[in-house]
């Protein structure tokens, strides 16, 4: 992944802070640390197939109207929950360039795949043999 696109990523991210949810004390009810990173997917201009699966990546994190909102509220300051939310953007583009490998197809010989059948057939086999014993079965 080149570094242009991270570039382009942090200029056009949008961050707001709010106050962190949950427990924390005087703190956290103070102080608003927790950070929302949003960015727009459609203006980082990528590749169809880098787009498809950034979008698949993303999942719910992905809104209706193209914006990836990613947050943060791992840490007590807002610096480094700054800093933890891009991470997690570029983690989130990195994977979306990792192109998944192609699965090989198996290839199974003639001896394995008798194995297997026979294996197959008593497992069936033992299957059948379960139920309710009749009476011309004693």
């Amino acid at each position: 992944m080149d570094r242009g696109l991270l570039d382009r990523a942090h200029a056009i991210a949008e961050e707001s802070f709010l106050a962190g949810s949950g427990p924390g004390g005087q703190n956290a009810n103070k102080v608003a640390t927790e950070v929302q990173l949003r960015v727009n997917i459609y203006a980082l201009r990528l590749p169809p197939p880098v787009f498809a699966r950034l979008r698949d990546i993303a999942g719910s994190k992905l809104t209706a109207s193209g914006d990836l909102l990613i947050t943060a509220r791992e840490y007590r300051t807002q610096d480094a929950n700054r800093g933890a939310a891009r991470e997690k953007l570029e983690d989130l583009l990195e994977a979306a360039h990792r192109q998944p490998k192609k699965r090989a197809r198996t290839r199974v010989n003639r001896v394995g795949k008798t194995k297997r059948l026979k294996a197959k057939k008593a497992r069936g086999d033992v299957k059948a043999k379960r139920g309710k014993v009749s009476r011309s079965d004693w």
